[in-house]
């Protein structure tokens, strides 16, 4: 395919950039149709120590997408990021990975909302939010 024609995807992600869920929804697009896909990674804190790395996410983002994935760190604002890299990028779409909703800035602030308003097609993964210990075992003894 046309290196023209073929649909492209913006990944915007920051903590989920490696995570199982983001790679399996990219891994399901990329069988859907052929798709170059990049990474943008906004408000990242270099005061905090990341769980993961720029490379590590671009490597495993490739395996998923069956063709290189270039990253790129954006600015403190996801919105602004978000508008420097489409109005330069010609995207088709934006995916939005978040944190589970009850964590999530990004949903809190309506940050796909807002990114839609930019006249592009946006789509939102969230991953489930996870049991704690607690609640599992009490779920575990109320099924009994």
């Amino acid at each position: 395919m046309d290196a023209s024609t073929q649909h492209r995807t913006l990944i915007v992600a920051n903590l989920t950039a490696s995570t199982p869920f983001l790679l399996q929804e990219v891994s399901r697009l990329a069988a859907e149709r052929p798709t170059k896909f990049s990474l943008l990674v906004p408000g990242v804190d270099p005061a905090k120590a990341a769980d993961w790395s720029l490379e590590t996410a671009e490597k495993l983002l490739s395996r998923a997408a069956g063709s290189p994935v270039k990253g790129s760190l954006g600015g403190q604002d996801p919105l602004e990021s978000i508008r420097e890299a489409i109005g330069g990028g010609s995207y088709d779409d934006v995916l939005i990975s978040t944190l589970p909703k009850p964590r999530s800035e990004w949903l809190r602030k309506d940050l796909p909302t807002r990114v839609s308003e930019l006249g592009i097609p946006v789509s939102v993964i969230t991953p489930p939010e996870e049991a704690s210990p607690l609640k599992q075992f009490t779920d575990q003894f109320s099924a009994r």
